[in-house]
């Protein structure tokens, strides 16, 4: 039906009215009928494949997409390329039905009625090892993984066979629970012609479309890695050119899951862009039982790409030529402009949610309709044999040849041994004090023509340089400071993000500056040499906690060499996060053996600021941990919560975090049990450290006489030795417990060992809390 707007007759114009079309239209011919030319429009934009693009806000790109999409249409695969793609979908049928003989009660979440993603995924690969692309990150939900990963990342079926037949995929003598089949990852090289290309599936959880800020994190720290787009060395401000970043969407996870609003507003933000990631919505028109109709309230399932101004193409999943090129448009654009770029693939889903359930309960018509009609793979392959590309034997042949090959595949299975992971070195946190003290000099200095807020002035910059020549009174934000300084000196990268950690909530931080009058910003440990190799990205965050937590995420589990730090505006704020700190922080290493040096800092107390600024959560924390209640815990649980009393500890923990080491006895230099205004309380994950779980004894009495011990963590260790003072009470011991997971037994022993004569009261529940992982 044409719509008024678009009725020649509305306008007065006769269709065998004669037109120029050149600068107008990008056809072949120069000239033509008002008829033809809306033929070819129709063709172009009414047909298997069309584009929304009249949101982009730079004239530039709509007249790019203009000409691109009107020229796409002419441009045809060769035979070649026919067979490969042919070749592509036959072989993930073939897995899907193999896999319904061989393991019929399977949930196998496959690919059958979206094989076009091979399509698309085959385009994207090829174009961007043509144009110069060295790494693919990609982050993607259940459906049609295990035909991704063994057909174009060629990942051998004997891992997946051997989860289906219930054996792990780690060694047995490895901590670790595994996960299931359906989040199997990727790390392939691949040969694409002449290029070579790297691809990465990561790990995702049974949380949908969570994995998507993780690899843009990801992404952008292999960018790092690479010294590429923002961290290279010769310009850091233009794009990158060698990592892309993929995420491929449900459709009804896309529009119901909030975390992809989050996502897609952290795209072009400083500190998070990776150069545009390319999306790609496999639209199955059904979520689960529920109708597209009532799984959103807006058109297409696309319309949140609208809220950044990202274009869109949308394409007929039954046609895979066409697919194709809508691959080449969003993979073109987003090289081109560097931006986001979306791709809605109209599909459909052959069976249930999983091959077990059976739609028909709330779906009848829709599934009568699937039901009925031939498969992707062998309309196109029927096609191809009509045109003389392919015979039947031809098509014969792929299908039997990679049946055999998942035969003898699955062969192999008893005799296959999975590969054990990585073990990890551990080193020492020791700073010589002159460099620290070089360190926390050069924090707080600034350019002779920089103009300084004269607040800072007085008590941040004169006050640190006051501090240190005095040697006392080393407070948190100056720990911290040393402890990332002395870090970037050694070579390490260190990355503080949230919602403003520049200057810190609390006013603490100051590790960057303003300038008053022009508001640049400076960085002062960024210029700690002249030739320095660590760096200090400060990361002011938009108002976000659970994808910014989980891009941190991603940032993490790339370089050892990176310290990343997520602090949270108030503690309790993670809980808007707590899918990716139960998906992914807490359980990735035990489900996916991924090691995270990751560090969330969350204040906590209750100092008034209400109930929802009060507590960060510290029990479901506790609850997360694997720390045992009927045995003593080793160093191999997975978080680590800490609660420091002083910058000391502090220092030493992030020294410790990035060193992946365990953690030296408290410095001296660095000890001041006066600083504990600044002290905001952090969780903080760290991989190892035998840092002081007790940090000392109480001097102040004499063990014999002692007839009461408290065991206190945290800020009330200092209003409950001032109380004692006041009392004079002698008889009365105050230990610190501040590590408690892994919770510190012997070292609890050892030192209620020494008051023979007295009984124990607990405290617990304290200002700051500091959570680490393993």
């Amino acid at each position: 039906v044409t719509l008024p707007v678009l009725d020649p007759k509305r306008y007065g114009l006769d269709k065998q009215e004669r037109f120029k079309f050149s600068g107008i239209l990008s056809t072949a011919s120069g000239e033509g009928t008002l008829q033809e030319a809306v033929q070819f429009l129709e063709k172009t934009y009414c047909d298997k494949i069309s584009a929304e693009f009249e949101d982009l806000e730079e004239e530039e790109e709509i007249e790019w997409f203009t000409k691109r999409i009107e020229q796409i249409g002419s441009e045809n695969l060769d035979k070649v390329m026919q067979v490969a793609l042919a070749t592509e979908l036959l072989k993930s049928q073939t897995l899907d039905k193999f896999l319904a003989t061989k393991f019929v009660t399977l949930k196998r979440y496959g690919g059958e009625g979206a094989e076009s993603m091979m399509a698309f995924i085959m385009e994207l690969m090829r174009l961007s090892a043509k144009d110069g692309v060295e790494q693919i990150v990609i982050g993607m939900p259940h459906r049609g993984r295990f035909n991704l990963l063994t057909g174009l990342l060629r990942l051998s079926p004997v891992q997946l066979f051997r989860k289906f037949k219930g054996l792990s995929e780690f060694p047995t003598d490895v901590k670790a629970t595994g996960d299931v089949a359906s989040h199997l990852i990727s790390s392939v090289d691949l040969n694409i012609g002449d290029k070579s290309l790297h691809v990465t599936v990561l790990n995702n959880p049974s949380h949908l479309e969570a994995v998507n800020p993780v690899s843009m994190g990801k992404t952008r720290a292999r960018q790092q890695s690479l010294g590429d787009g923002n961290y290279s060395s010769v310009n850091a401000f233009r794009w990158g050119t060698k990592v892309i970043n993929l995420q491929i969407h449900g459709d009804a996870a896309f529009t119901g899951q909030g975390i992809n609003q989050e996502t897609l507003h952290l795209s072009a933000l400083p500190h998070f862009e990776v150069g545009g990631s390319i999306h790609l919505i496999v639209n199955n028109q059904l979520g689960f039982t529920t109708p597209t109709e009532r799984g959103k309230s807006s058109r297409h399932v696309t319309d949140l790409a609208k809220t950044i101004s990202a274009p869109v193409v949308h394409v007929n999943g039954d046609f895979p030529e066409m697919v194709m090129k809508a691959a080449c448009l969003a993979v073109e654009y987003q090289r081109i402009f560097r931006k986001e770029v979306f791709v809605n693939m109209n599909c459909y889903r052959q069976w249930g949610h999983n091959e077990l359930d059976d739609p028909t309960f709330t779906n009848p018509a829709l599934y009568r309709i699937i039901h009925s009609r031939r498969t992707v793979p062998d309309v196109y392959a029927a096609e191809l044999v009509k045109l003389g590309v392919l015979t039947n034997d031809d098509v014969a042949n792929i299908v039997e040849t990679h049946n055999g090959w998942l035969s003898e595949e699955l062969k192999k299975v008893d005799t296959s041994k999975p590969e054990a992971p990585a073990a990890v070195t551990t080193w020492d946190t020791g700073v010589e004090q002159q460099l620290l003290r070089y360190v926390a000099a050069r924090s707080v200095a600034y350019p002779p023509n920089f103009n300084i807020h004269p607040h800072l002035l007085k008590t941040h910059v004169k006050g640190r340089l006051k501090r240190l020549i005095e040697g006392s009174k080393i407070d948190w934000s100056t720990a911290e400071a040393m402890a990332f300084g002395s870090l970037m000196y050694q070579g390490f990268n260190v990355r503080i993000s949230g919602q403003d950690v520049g200057r810190g909530t609390f006013s603490q931080r100051h590790a960057m500056l303003v300038d008053q009058v022009t508001d640049d910003m400076y960085i002062p440990l960024n210029d700690l040499l002249d030739d320095q190799a660590g760096h200090l990205e400060v990361v002011n965050s938009n108002l976000s906690e659970e994808a910014v937590l989980g891009f941190e995420y991603g940032m993490s589990i790339e370089n050892p060499n990176n310290l990343i730090i997520w602090e949270a505006q108030f503690g309790d704020f993670f809980t808007g996060a707590q899918i990716i700190v139960d998906t992914f922080i807490t359980s990735g290493e035990t489900k996916w053996m991924m090691c995270t040096g990751l560090v969330m800092l969350l204040p906590h107390g209750y100092d008034g600021a209400g109930p929802e600024h009060s507590s960060c959560r510290l029990e479901r924390l506790l609850q997360l941990s694997d720390s045992s209640e009927v045995s003593p815990d080793g160093e191999d649980v997975n978080i680590h919560v800490a609660n420091p009393t002083t910058p000391a500890q502090y220092f030493h923990l992030l020294r410790g975090q990035a060193n992946a080491e365990e953690l030296s006895k408290t410095s001296d230099h660095c000890r001041s049990q006066n600083s504990t205004a600044l002290v905001r309380g952090c969780i903080f994950h760290v991989r190892d450290g035998t840092w002081d779980l007790i940090p000392t004894s109480d001097v102040e009495v004499v063990a014999d006489k002692v007839r009461r011990v408290i065991l206190v963590s945290g800020k009330h260790y200092y209003a409950l030795h001032k109380h004692r003072r006041n009392l004079d009470a002698s008889d009365i011991a105050i230990v610190r417990l501040e590590g408690l997971s892994p919770f510190p037994t012997l070292q609890l022993q050892q030192e209620l060992a020494k008051y023979r004569r007295a009984t124990c009261k607990l405290i617990s529940n304290d200002l700051f809390y500091l959570v680490t992982v393993k």
